[in-house]
């Protein structure tokens, strides 16, 4: 797949080859109107997030994270010099309901706004100059229980092809399946859906695969009613390199669509893994025939700061994130995510649960997807499965969450057609659901969890052993769960084989939800984030296990540890980048078998109040000023047998650690400022008092960029001291100035109470600590960036290339 970023923020000009097709990226140079404005835009584009969340005006409400929503148009000219045969427009996202014209015709429409559709536009197309327009539709409020962002949030491409050519986007599209790996060879099934556009009776035509050095042809003809076709061409890789967590190998097959005198009609390459996957009550899951415990985390499409923006970038730093916080499977919560962050699962290794929806008929919003359930819902599992089922990354396919008429028996016939059209396409992978019961009722719903293949369960764990007995046949997954809950969890799936896996709610905090997984003070609003009027104070969430900026929280590190994968690094990238900046101020801390935090005492900031998806405000910090000579909660998180804890070098204790104490060691001592030191298993970490702010540090993920518009750089900012110890109270007002060669996408703290729009300019640190989110633009050069605030200028220079 060829992708070409081009140079006119207006007008393009496309030429197609003589054969085969071709796949242009369509991001750049449209314009964009809302309420009258007209601006510049290349896409990825959310209008929402461009804007402060506002309870009082925030139509998509405590759900939506209090944004506006509402309607705009995405308008772009281009130049044609040459018409193709055939030629389509691909949007891997629209949020939501958009109207596609092109020069004035109406080309296509699409509802829901998480899948992935293609236009065809072949008939409204003319030599010249060609105008598209892209009406989004977003006022239909609330629609979503999360933040969604409104807009074309995902890539677009511009695809041409002959008249003859293969389908991705139709039936079952393009599928290279394992059919699986016995006696040293893999035996590859491959199904390629194609097209003749004019119809009629055509033979003479050669479909061909080619996988390495090893190839198949298959001779076919369409038929005079057979305007589309999906043939099946069978292929062995001899000792095939094994798609695995610790090393992801991919092959790629070179499709080619041919007349019998080798003229290539059509021609496409698809990224494959080879692996395979077992499950069962008795031995658990296993994958190429070796268990594997999943500590799964849920996940929701947004990129933080960057709203619904799905740059490729950003998908991989999310993913990036994942792994290296020990995670090994991911939860697509609760819609089909970007092709670019599957992609990212592919080549550095992670497991996905590739979800379709959040509910079905009954509402859960006013305006969600209820509404096009019936007419659509068999389509869209179709769209998810036919885009994704390449990706060895996922190993099952979910048709819903905790769907609201699941006391209806019509539920099972529901679960059995969504299920049926997941298998129309692939039957290679099985088909889970998130059940969940709000009351007392459980056991009623065994018909409904007897369609599935693997049983979902949200917060419903503890009736295992229960539904065991019944059915000792179920296999189970956790596919939510509370964050305090990290031991419990991995200790059932750990114990009980027919319980393969945990996937805590959240990997992540996200937009959205407003409130859910805080801790508070009292004197603040009470209760929950779903109770009556929500917390509009809030315009997210705090359950993840790592915040909006990227920073690990110690539950993390804690849920690292107890899963025992104390690396759990991803390959580098090439040019050898990591992900998360935070090493700059404790490298110690991160990925390493023992880890040292500080409970937050209660009364410091006032008395503390949890709720459901909270934990225990725990710090990565020794600075608590105020606070002499009272006691403080020391945690050591570790699976070595015995910690031992100092202060200033004055030996504090020494704790047995096992299994009976949860793998933690906590020590409560008197506090005094200095240095805290940890040692267990031969690691050590510590923690130094800090002391008052004396400058900025910034911290980038990569220096270099690549001058397509389209790459990224993620820029720690950290408050410290002279000695470069973080100020962990420190809230600097900051304004970043950037210059050169790159825009100023975000600078954000992870302070989901602060209403300073995340693309401003203006930033407060929280916790000692923001984000800078730079893009490149199309030229190569310097980027400067500089942080202006109280404190010295902070600045960096980054380079395109």
């Amino acid at each position: 797949m060829k992708k070409l970023l081009l140079l006119s923020l207006l007008t393009f000009t496309f030429l197609l080859p003589s054969h085969a097709r071709t796949q242009q990226l369509f991001d750049g140079g449209w314009q964009f109107t809302r309420n009258g404005k007209t601006i510049a835009v290349d896409l990825p584009h959310d209008w929402d997030i461009y804007e402060a969340p506002d309870p009082a005006t925030g139509a998509t409400g405590t759900g939506g994270g209090w944004y506006q929503g509402g309607q705009g148009e995405y308008r772009k000219s281009f130049v044609l010099k040459r018409l193709a045969p055939h030629t389509e427009l691909y949007f891997e996202g629209v949020y939501e309901r958009a109207d596609i014209y092109v020069n004035g015709h109406e080309a296509g429409h699409h509802d829901y706004g998480y899948t992935s559709f293609a236009v065809d536009i072949t008939p409204y197309l003319v030599l010249g100059r060609n105008e598209v327009v892209v009406r989004v539709d977003n006022s239909h409020q609330p629609n979503c229980r999360w933040y969604s962002g409104s807009g074309i949030y995902r890539h677009v491409w511009l695809e041409e092809s002959s008249d003859v050519h293969f389908a991705p986007h139709q039936g079952p599209g393009i599928n290279v399946v394992s059919l699986g790996v016995a006696d040293g060879k893999a035996q590859l099934r491959i199904k390629a859906t194609m097209v003749n556009e004019k119809g009629g009776f055509r033979d003479g035509l050669v479909f061909t695969v080619r996988v390495g050095d090893q190839s198949k042809q298959v001779n076919l003809k369409f038929l005079e009613q057979q305007p589309r076709m999906s043939p099946v061409a069978f292929l062995d890789i001899a000792q095939p390199r094994l798609w695995t967590l610790e090393k992801p190998e991919m092959y790629t097959a070179h499709l080619t669509l041919a007349k019998d005198d080798g003229t290539v009609l059509d021609e496409m390459y698809v990224p494959f893994g080879i692996r395979t996957i077992d499950y069962d009550a008795k031995q658990g899951f296993r994958l190429n025939g070796q268990p594997l415990l999943i500590n799964g985390a849920c996940l929701h499409h947004d990129a933080g700061v960057l709203g619904a923006m799905a740059f490729d970038d950003a998908e991989v730093r999310k993913v990036r994130l994942m792994k290296e916080a020990g995670f090994n499977l991911i939860r697509t919560a609760h819609n089909p995510p970007s092709p670019a962050f599957l992609a990212a699962c592919d080549t550095l290794g992670m497991l996905v649960i590739d979800e379709a929806f959040d509910g079905w008929r009954s509402e859960k919003n006013p305006h969600d997807f209820h509404l096009f359930f019936d007419a659509q819902a068999e389509q869209e599992v179709c769209a998810m499965v036919r885009r994704d089922a390449n990706h060895p990354s996922i190993i099952a396919w979910s048709i819903g969450n905790e769907v609201i008429e699941r006391k209806d028996l019509r539920v099972v016939t529901t679960a059995r057609r969504l299920k049926a059209a997941a298998r129309s396409i692939d039957t290679s992978r099985p088909v889970t659901e998130a059940l969940c019961a709000w009351d007392n009722d459980w056991e009623i719903y065994d018909p409904h969890a007897e369609v599935l293949d693997i049983v979902g369960y949200n917060y419903m764990i503890h009736k295992h052993a229960s539904d065991h007995q019944r059915d000792p046949q179920r296999i189970m997954w956790q596919t939510e769960s509370y964050p305090r809950d990290a031991f419990s969890n991995w200790a059932l799936v750990h114990d009980y084989p027919y319980i393969i896996g945990d996937i805590v709610w959240t990997g992540l905090d996200y937009l959205g939800e407003s409130g859910i997984g805080r801790f508070y003070y009292e004197g603040e609003r009470q209760g929950e984030h779903y109770i009556a009027g929500g917390q509009p104070d809030w315009h997210g969430a705090y359950c993840g296990d790592i915040d909006i900026t990227g920073w690990r929280k110690p539950i993390s590190h804690y849920r690292q540890i107890l899963w025992q994968q104390p690396s759990a690094q991803a390959a580098p990238l090439p040019d050898g980048r990591s992900t998360v900046a935070q090493a700059a101020s404790l490298p110690d801390q991160r990925g390493t078998g023992v880890g040292l935090f500080i409970r937050e005492p209660n009364g410091y900031h006032g008395t503390i109040k949890e709720t459901a998806w909270s934990v225990w405000p725990t710090w990565e910090s020794w600075t608590w000023p105020g606070w002499e000579g009272k006691p403080i909660d020391v945690e050591i998180y570790t699976k070595a047998p015995e910690a031992k804890l100092y202060l200033n070098d004055q030996l504090v204790g020494t704790k047995t650690v096992s299994r009976d104490t949860q793998f933690k060691a906590v020590f409560t001592l008197p506090y005094q400022p200095g240095t805290l030191r940890a040692e267990a298993g031969g690691e050590t970490v510590t923690l130094a008092t800090a002391g008052a702010p004396a400058r900025l540090r910034l911290t980038a993920d990569r220096r270099t960029m690549e001058a397509d518009g389209q790459s990224l750089a993620f820029i720690a900012v950290e408050v410290v001291d002279k000695e470069g110890r973080v100020c962990p109270e420190a809230a600097i007002p900051c304004d970043v100035v950037v210059s050169g060669q790159g825009t100023l996408m975000a600078a954000a703290s992870a302070d989901l109470k602060d209403r300073e729009p995340y693309t401003t300019p203006h930033v407060t640190t929280w916790k000692g600590r923001a984000i800078i989110i730079v893009r490149s633009t199309q030229r190569k050069g310097q980027i400067s960036v500089k942080v202006k605030s109280q404190l010295p200028t902070a600045s960096m220079t980054l380079r395109n290339q």
